[in-house]
């Protein structure tokens, strides 16, 4: 007799796998320390990154440089999130205001962000304000092609059926368009959250005085090249963190989604 798994004994399995995964990482990373010989400056061992971590958790360096670049990549994230999401609908909404854009928006996604970068600190300083840019800068396409997709997939019959009810265009919006795009708008929001991290570290590296992207700058200049590793792996955690934060997003809003799902099954 077939025995099915349930949902929690997947999610145990899956964390399992996680952790077996990392375990051999840091033993596979441990053994190419103790062969190869190399100083600590070029190649430390897991133990000298970790008590570099707690080193500068400690002296609250650490927690200073996460809430710098936590402050970037919210206000870029949210900020681009919400602009292309305004623009969007009005592209999906006119073909031809699509047209006119459309190309002036792909091109401008040729042009690397690090490319412009430095133009933007120049421009703006290297305060906050042009930390925030980049990130929206950076998180604003997928977002809106997402957007534009997401909306133009609503199937016609359905936009007749709500007119043919008399909707206005807010109950259209709110009853049709809103919850049909939302997949679609949600999968660019999760690759916005992971890009939003990257802006943030761009716009550091290029000049600033605080963050995680500063911190990777002062490593490299001191050969700290533990306190690097330090601030790569918060970075990591900061940008899975986010993302875990889409997908709990994600499943309370599309929660009609996964009930249609299992009443189907």
């Amino acid at each position: 007799m077939k025995t099915q798994s349930t949902p929690l004994a997947g999610r145990r399995a899956t964390w399992a796998l996680l952790l077996v995964s990392m375990l051999a990482g840091l033993l596979l990373w441990e053994g190419v320390v103790r062969s190869s010989q190399l100083p600590a400056f070029i190649l430390p061992a897991p133990g000298q990154v970790w008590a570099r971590f707690l080193s500068a958790l400690g002296d609250g360096s650490l927690g200073r440089h996460i809430w710098v670049t936590l402050q970037e990549v919210v206000l870029g994230l949210v900020s681009g999130s919400l602009f292309a999401a305004a623009l969007g609908y009005l592209l999906a909404r006119s073909p031809r205001l699509e047209r006119m854009l459309a190309p002036y928006v792909v091109a401008s996604q040729s042009v690397p962000i690090v490319a412009i970068a430095p133009l933007l600190i120049i421009w703006f300083g290297p305060g906050l304000f042009s930390k925030v840019l980049i990130c929206a800068l950076i998180v604003f396409f997928p977002v809106l092609i997402n957007t534009v997709v997401g909306l133009q997939a609503v199937p016609q019959d359905l936009h007749d059926l709500m007119r043919s009810l008399r909707a206005s265009r807010w109950q259209t919006f709110r009853l049709l368009e809103l919850p049909s795009a939302m997949p679609v708008f949600l999968g660019g929001l999760r690759i916005g959250a992971t890009l939003s991290v990257i802006g943030a570290v761009v716009g550091e590296l290029v000049g600033a005085d605080r963050g995680l992207g500063f911190l990777i700058n002062l490593g490299r200049g001191g050969y700290d090249t533990a306190l690097v590793f330090v601030a790569v792996f918060t970075l990591v955690a900061l940008a899975l963190a986010l993302y875990g934060l889409v997908l709990l997003l994600e499943a309370r809003l599309l929660w009609w989604q996964r009930k249609s799902q299992t009443s189907e099954g």
